[in-house]
């Protein structure tokens, strides 16, 4: 079993529908937890450690590059995996998504062995670390 999981979406019907998908891809977390925006999310990481954080890009208040961006600099030991779940699939994003250390980007609408190919070497290292 993974330890946390913390998804990030202004959308609570697509919070809902990531956390599902991740059950059918097979993962089992000790806990799914949720923020509906950056600020909400870095809350969230501060009092709770996590294996992996599922962002959107575009929410209110900080969005999604700046949560990965701040994730990033905070050098967590082990460092904290983020991944791109997002509408805005353009080469421009994910090259700055990239910047931001991000490990995977997925494209809104996607399929649960789409995120099952882009989580599975992440957990997979992370299960190792």
């Amino acid at each position: 079993m993974l330890g946390n999981v913390l998804i990030v979406d202004d959308s609570a019907v697509m919070r809902k529908i990531v956390a599902k998908s991740i059950i059918q891809a097979g993962y089992v977390f000790a806990r799914v937890l949720e923020a509906s925006d950056g600020y909400e999310a870095l809350h969230q990481i501060s009092q709770n450690r996590f294996d992996l954080v599922l962002t959107d890009v575009n929410m209110p208040n900080m969005d999604g590059l700046e949560l990965a961006r701040i994730i990033q600099e905070m050098n967590l030991d082990p460092p904290l995996p983020v991944v791109i779940i997002t509408t805005e699939g353009t080469e421009d994003k994910i090259h700055e998504a990239e910047g931001y250390g991000v490990r995977a980007y997925l494209t809104k609408p996607f399929a649960p062995a789409q995120l099952k190919a882009k989580l599975g070497p992440i957990l997979d290292e992370r299960q190792e670390a």
